[in-house]
């Protein structure tokens, strides 16, 4: 990669994603809505003494699950977009590497992510009353890497994509199975012994985990700093993989 034309393309795509202002609502609005309904579902259920409440356990997990869901949308539609309106095939016909465009895509949307993580979670602190053991500021990186997770993960499935139809018939492919064996509905260690393994294999169940370490201890453990780096470890896996399969046309 080339640390000027990387800065040349992160800058591009921050330009065009300011101009767009239905997918700034997108990434503002929803998530904040979203948690706002999740407050609603869960702010007459009696506390257990001693355990975090109900929504105090599932917002924090919503809070990294809402930018996965909507980043890897995003994501994946624009990438496509670059790819059909010939927008991909001039630009790679200029100095620009893959890795420059699908790592500057990383780095612009995980920025965007990041912001939405952060105003996610001030709602969550500071107008529903949301707590955690652990540093706010660490559930907003976890969430943010989450983010550019799904920025990965998008940009490696429009790959297969032709339209943009297709680009969102991946979200239940890839999403869902993800939030039902991430370990928040059912104990990991409570599900039988195939979907631990498919669990084990999935990397929003690290982010997961790392999350409720945050939601349980003040100080960050080895558990959540492993957790992260695997998280990280699979952004950087996917974003290598989108770079090998990107392909200049739809068609």
């Amino acid at each position: 990669m080339n640390p000027r034309i990387l800065a040349v393309t992160v800058a591009r795509i921050l330009r065009q994603l300011r101009h767009d202002r239905r997918t700034i609502a997108l990434l503002v609005a929803v998530p904040t809505v979203l948690l706002t309904l999740v407050y609603y579902m869960y702010v007459d259920q009696p506390a257990v003494p001693g355990q975090p409440s109900a929504f105090d356990r599932i917002a924090l997990v919503m809070l990294g699950f809402f930018p996965f869901i909507v980043m890897f949308l995003v994501t994946s539609i624009a990438m496509l977009r670059e790819r059909t309106t010939g927008t991909l095939e001039r630009l790679l016909t200029t100095p620009l590497a893959k890795t420059d465009l699908l790592f500057g895509y990383g780095i612009a949307f995980g920025l965007a992510g990041a912001l939405q993580a952060a105003i996610a979670a001030a709602v969550a602190y500071w107008v529903f009353g949301l707590h955690t053991a652990g540093s706010s500021g660490l559930v907003i990186m976890i969430a943010a890497l989450n983010a550019v997770l799904a920025v990965a993960l998008g940009l490696l499935c429009s790959a297969f994509a032709r339209t943009e139809f297709q680009a969102v018939q991946f979200m239940p492919v890839v999403v869902a199975p993800q939030l039902l064996l991430c370990g928040l509905f059912v104990p990991r260690d409570q599900m039988a012994g195939w979907l631990q393994a498919i669990s084990d294999a999935l990397p929003l169940t690290y982010a997961v985990e790392a999350l409720q370490e945050v939601g349980a201890r003040a100080e960050p453990t080895g558990t959540m700093w492993r957790d992260v780096a695997i998280v990280a470890g699979a952004t950087v896996l996917a974003l290598v993989l989108a770079a090998a399969t990107l392909r200049r046309r739809s068609g």
